[in-house]
């Protein structure tokens, strides 16, 4: 089952906002500008059962890859 991303159950956990704790001058929000992901679910959804718990949000963990490929130095152990 394919999840995504929803705020409704944000009293359950610890408040961390990560908008707040990335600086405006970081090249990721320059990325996240630009960056349309609005066609990963339509392409993604056949692949994802409806059955079981549902995943994390592909678009999220399409964003996270990418900041850990920006952020992390070449040579450090990540993924070219």
């Amino acid at each position: 089952m394919m999840g995504r991303l929803s705020h409704d159950q944000e009293q359950f956990f610890y408040s961390f906002r990560l908008d707040e704790a990335v600086p405006d001058d970081h090249p990721v929000r320059e990325i996240a500008a630009v960056l349309d992901l609005s066609w990963v679910h339509s392409e993604l959804a056949p692949y994802y059962s409806q059955l079981g718990r549902p995943s994390i949000d592909p678009v999220l963990m399409i964003r996270m890859l990418r900041r850990l490929r920006v952020c992390d130095p070449i040579g450090a152990g990540a993924v070219p």
